[in-house]
């Protein structure tokens, strides 16, 4: 029986051989079929998880599972043995690890292991060519900022001088948190890409190294390699969410920390690097991060037999979007974005954007009008995808040349929903990854009427804060949505609400002995959040003073306080 079973292994591999003849592959994905016997147990986690990440677990109500437990050791050294074969990556939320080997004896003698389920061929040890517009759509960037509206004049109550990047940050109402004192402080983002070229020297990163907010960086391509020498993609995308140069770019998390991974080869288009992203996502998991940035999706391949197709769009098919959403069930908020394919064959949405666990951005332009670049969703079973949509055409990032620049793709819209997220948790510490994703959906722009181009449309974090403090936008009660800062107050005052329609407001400051002192009467408010600012209050006596605020037949008085 065993002479049988080598036999038809031997015939297996052959097989396999044969259809990969093109392209001889030699990295492969090794399935195996149990955790028994392993030296790992759930009664000790910390021997694979770092304490933070035990902590996220408790803190959501998230339990350990085995899927949490390492690869069975005596598994992968039996591989290791089998013959002349070099191990890349281990999951274990997947079972299974990737080899390189040209050993087809190697092949066999895994094939023969009882805890071996199966074994695939997942790239080719080179590729014939490259694939030098893997990133076209997302590196297609305007060589200067002629087209740029210019710099918007700095607000007295700002936290930040945005400069450029104004509108991609103040377009998702994160100017509000930012005011708030929300930068992302004490949240880990770890963000997934090709490479991170040149952001240990770069301008535009300095307050991120100075302040020893890079924690780590690790390749899950090539382990000898350097991130900081690879790809250009990883660099532009983080500048969306750490970059800091006043008067020209602010990230949307500028005090975040962050890992630097790169499981995405951008050279080439293979099926493994599905699997080095669940990798990364794992590793993420257990340094305790909370929020992945991926700014990656898979759909074709440069082999086609790998190719995905509608069908797989079920948010549990690929390999991929299952690690997303495994990430997710450990309490990661995941947010992906969901690729530039509206103008090619393909059109959809790829994967892991499909995942339901899957916060997937989709983009727009400068104005908020759908880019037509942006995968269309919905899934094949029906769900809404995109989620949301930020800023992805005409965004402002960082420049090779150390300055900055306008690019195209979801690629940034997805960090600038990353870094929102990360002020918003940090606002709100005791939701859930899965709150915070509604709460970002429900203040969405058209979350009652989504649809398969912008899905529930341009979300509001001023409006998501206050319904993860537990306000309701559909009740009556606007007097909750008034924030009247800062109080006491010495030479200016702003004035945020949030309104379910448009209408005409008067805004009045009056003081303690009923004298008005300042008017602004027919303010035209939008529909979600607005802001109006009183500049020019050091003029007036330190005391008491009274905001009135009147709109159709509603009034709001806020009590104020000049200090100086």
């Amino acid at each position: 029986m065993g002479k049988l079973k080598l036999f038809l292994n031997l015939l297996l591999i052959l097989f396999c051989v044969n259809i990969y003849s093109q392209i001889v592959p030699t990295k492969y994905y090794i399935q195996f079929t149990d955790k028994n016997n392993s030296p790992y147990t759930l009664s000790s986690p910390l021997v694979f998880l770092s304490q933070r990440a035990l902590d996220r677990r408790t803190k959501q109500g998230y339990s350990l599972d085995e899927r949490d437990l390492p690869v069975n050791p005596s598994y992968i050294d039996s591989i290791l043995a089998a013959g002349n074969v070099t191990l890349l990556n281990i999951t274990k939320w997947l079972n299974g690890v990737t080899i390189l080997t040209s050993d087809s004896i190697a092949l066999v003698n895994i094939n023969a292991f009882s805890f071996v389920q199966n074994v695939k061929a997942v790239a080719p040890l080179l590729s014939k060519s490259k694939r030098n517009n893997k990133f076209e759509n997302d590196l297609y960037t305007n060589s200067s900022l002629e087209i740029l509206n210019k710099k918007p004049k700095l607000k007295s109550k700002d936290s930040y001088d945005y400069g450029y990047s104004a509108n991609q940050i103040e377009m998702i109402g994160l100017d509000y948190l930012h005011n708030l004192g929300y930068h992302g402080e004490d949240i880990i983002i770890a963000q997934l890409d090709a490479g991170f070229n040149n952001v240990d020297t770069m301008v535009v990163f300095d307050s991120l190294r100075n302040d020893n907010r890079i924690l780590g960086v690790k390749d899950f391509v090539d382990h000898s390699g350097n991130v900081y020498s690879e790809h250009i993609h990883g660099m532009m995308v983080l500048s969306l969410m750490a970059g800091n140069i006043p008067g020209q770019l602010i990230g949307t998390s500028p005090k975040a920390s962050f890992w630097l991974l790169r499981p995405e080869n951008g050279d080439t288009e293979y099926i493994i690097e599905e699997y080095n992203w669940v990798s990364a996502a794992e590793f993420a998991d257990s340094v305790g991060a909370d929020i992945i940035n991926s700014s990656l999706g898979y759909s074709i391949f440069d082999d086609s037999l790998q190719n995905h197709t509608f069908a797989d769009l079920n948010g549990s098919t690929t390999v991929v979007s299952r690690g997303a959403n495994i990430a997710a069930s450990k309490g990661i908020l995941v947010v992906n974005s969901a690729g530039n394919s509206a103008q090619t064959p393909w059109q959809r949405i790829l994967v892991p954007s499909d995942a339901d666990s899957v916060l997937t951005v989709g983009a727009v332009d400068e104005n908020g009008s759908y880019a037509p670049f942006s995968s269309v969703g919905n899934t094949f079973d029906g769900r809404i995808k995109p989620d949301i949509v930020s800023q992805g055409a005409n965004t402002v990032v960082a420049s090779t040349q150390g300055g900055i620049m306008t690019g195209n793709g979801t690629s940034f819209s997805a960090p600038i929903i990353s870094g929102a997220v990360a002020c918003l948790w940090q606002a709100n510490p005791n939701a859930t990854n899965m709150q915070l994703m509604e709460a970002i959906r429900k203040s969405a722009s058209q979350y009652n009427n989504p649809d398969s181009l912008l899905g529930y449309g341009i979300p509001n974090f001023a409006i998501a804060h206050q319904l993860l403090a537990g306000a309701s936008i559909n009740e009556n009660k606007k007097d909750y949505f008034f924030t009247v800062f800062p109080n006491p107050f010495e030479d200016w005052i702003s004035l945020d609400y949030i309104e379910n329609d448009s209408h005409l407001v008067t805004v009045e400051l009056y003081d303690f002995c009923g004298r008005n002192i300042y008017s602004i009467k027919n303010f035209k408010n939008v529909i979600g959040y607005n802001t109006i600012t009183i500049n020019n209050l050091d003029e007036i006596s330190k005391g008491i003073y009274f905001l009135k605020i009147s709109e159709e037949n509603k009034i709001f008085i806020r009590k104020l306080v000049k200090i100086s």
